[in-house]
């Protein structure tokens, strides 16, 4: 299955996401891919220390609908990084669209980062999508950098693929990698390492493209080897053709429940 990750800049406006998303979704039909993933809260942008407008249902059901469009005009499944409002309250989220524009659901952000506490809620499910011959978990950020547990949930509902989009920029004097999961960098890459292999599946990663991040989008192999990894810094889209079957997810199944 070919799929495509969009690393894309982090977008100026609420407006500009939906535009670049859009954009995003057409190339990724343009290459012929079959479902395309964009980085955490995409739209209307990540809000933790950023100057992104209140939470508006009315502009996420306009963005959501403009994307259906886009999604359904390219033939692509879409799994977009967003936000929504829930019980009066805004919740980190993924909605899933299919290739024929329909809404499949919503991925809430269940395991929050203490930062994000006080501008969201946490929601409190997890589920499986499907996508032809593919069937796929999310998990956000946060949840599969340090709760290996969302990842191995997902792979054993079925799950060949678990998407990871997350938001990282670069920190004042942080190290500058060039190279996936290099060794001096921080734990978080080599953690996906990590979540491919304790689980036998593939992790397929999304981040903006913002100078001197010190993460990138990935594809890391069930055998927790790096398959390809986005250039740091540099947007575009980063495409794999994964073969779903060496997803076999045996370690994942033989997990033991000790409770």
């Amino acid at each position: 299955m070919r799929i495509a990750l969009a690393n894309l800049p982090y977008p100026r406006t609420a407006d500009e996401s939906v535009a670049l998303a859009e954009q995003g979704i057409c190339e990724a039909g343009r290459s012929r891919a079959e479902i395309v993933c964009f980085p955490e809260c995409y739209v209307p942008g990540y809000r933790v220390g950023k100057p992104v407008p209140p939470p508006s249902a009315a502009f996420l059901e306009r963005a959501w609908e403009k994307l259906a469009d886009a999604a359904r005009m390219a033939k692509v499944a879409v799994i977009l990084g967003t936000e929504r409002m829930v019980d009066g309250k805004a919740r980190m989220t993924t909605l899933v669209i299919g290739a024929d524009g329909e809404w499949l659901g919503f991925q809430d952000k269940v395991q929050l980062d203490p930062s994000e506490d006080g501008t969201f809620a946490a929601g409190s499910e997890r589920r499986v999508f499907h996508c032809g011959a593919l069937t796929f978990g999310i998990a956000i950020c946060h949840e599969g950098w340090r709760y290996p547990e969302t990842v191995r949930w997902a792979a054993t509902r079925g799950a060949q693929v678990v998407f990871h989009p997350h938001f990282h920029e670069a920190e004042e004097g942080s190290y500058r990698p060039t190279t996936f999961a290099d060794p001096l960098n921080t734990f978080h890459e080599k953690a996906l390492l990590c979540r491919a292999a304790e689980n036998t599946c593939f992790i397929a990663a999304v981040n903006c493209a913002t100078e001197g991040s010190g993460t990138t989008s990935a594809f890391i192999n069930p055998d927790g080897t790096v398959l390809s990894y986005q250039p740091y810094g540099r947007a575009g889209l980063l495409i794999a053709d994964l073969r779903l079957s060496k997803a076999t997810r045996l370690l994942a199944s033989r997990l033991k429940d000790y409770s």
